[in-house]
């Protein structure tokens, strides 16, 4: 799946954009006509600890998925947003196998 990070008031490291790729290729075994996903990780200029942003849009055919989560470590948002495409993604199959 190709994968497009995106990064907002900061610069990651090669260890955080191989650790979305690494999870977002992940979703494939779940629903394999994923086509591509763009990744926003943002930084908040505010005093809470939870000030890391992700944002992943996966494009699959006729549709897209969006998730946005708020976390203390952009690992943890990752893995949170991640959760939540998954499910997604596995509702997506199993609608698209009862219509058919």
């Amino acid at each position: 799946m190709k994968v497009n990070a995106q990064t907002v008031n900061f610069n990651a490291d090669g260890n955080l954009i191989s650790f979305v790729q690494n999870r977002l290729n992940k979703l494939d075994q779940y629903y394999n006509k994923v086509i591509s996903s763009d990744v926003f990780l943002k930084v908040e200029k505010t005093s809470a600890k939870e000030n890391k942003i992700v944002e992943i849009k996966v494009y699959v055919p006729k549709n897209e998925f969006i998730v946005k989560k708020q976390c203390k470590s952009f690992e943890e948002a990752i893995d949170t947003a991640c959760d939540a495409l998954k499910r997604q993604l596995v509702k997506r199959k199993e609608k698209l196998k009862a219509n058919a």
